[in-house]
């Protein structure tokens, strides 16, 4: 189990089939932070927002008993038209890194058996839930990386 543990909390962090977490997001122009590229797409806020909001409804489901998710599909985006300002994303950008390492925790946490249910539930194991944050991350990271192409802002 420890080879599975080992390469999980190396995907939580990025950079093995994808690029790292850190490098998506370091060096954005603040003034490209709520522009869009297109009007049917999203911004680099609205991308980071939702993958924290995503995040941490994924992770505190397998670890807090009382965890409510937010409502679907509205809940787990920022709202429509609201720009984020630098309070906005710093506590965006600090939240998805804080939970990364706590998801990191929890699959190196002995005492936990990835392959079982989480408390509650019939149908999903921790395993499960810490796969999604890997896939869910991977995939929204790669818009990310898009949007900042199409920006100017990627080196």
């Amino acid at each position: 189990m420890q080879p599975l543990r080992d390469q999980l909390s190396k995907s939580l962090k990025g950079g093995q089939a994808f690029v790292t977490h850190k490098k998506a997001l370091e060096g954005i122009k603040p003034e490209n932070r709520n522009k869009k590229t297109s009007e049917h797409l999203h911004t680099i806020y609205q991308e980071l927002e939702h993958m924290r909001i995503a995040q941490e409804d994924l992770l505190y489901y397998a670890i807090e008993d009382t965890w409510d998710s937010p409502p679907w599909p509205e809940g787990f985006w920022p709202k429509p038209g609201v720009e984020a300002t630098e309070a906005m994303w710093k506590k965006s950008v600090e939240g998805f890194f804080s939970d990364i390492e706590k998801a990191v925790e929890l699959v190196k946490d002995e005492k936990i058996d990835l392959l079982s249910f989480i408390p509650g539930s019939e149908e999903y194991t921790y395993l499960r839930e810490i796969v999604i944050i890997i896939e869910h991350n991977a995939y929204h990271l790669g818009k990310i990386v898009d949007i900042r192409k199409a920006l100017g802002d990627w080196k």
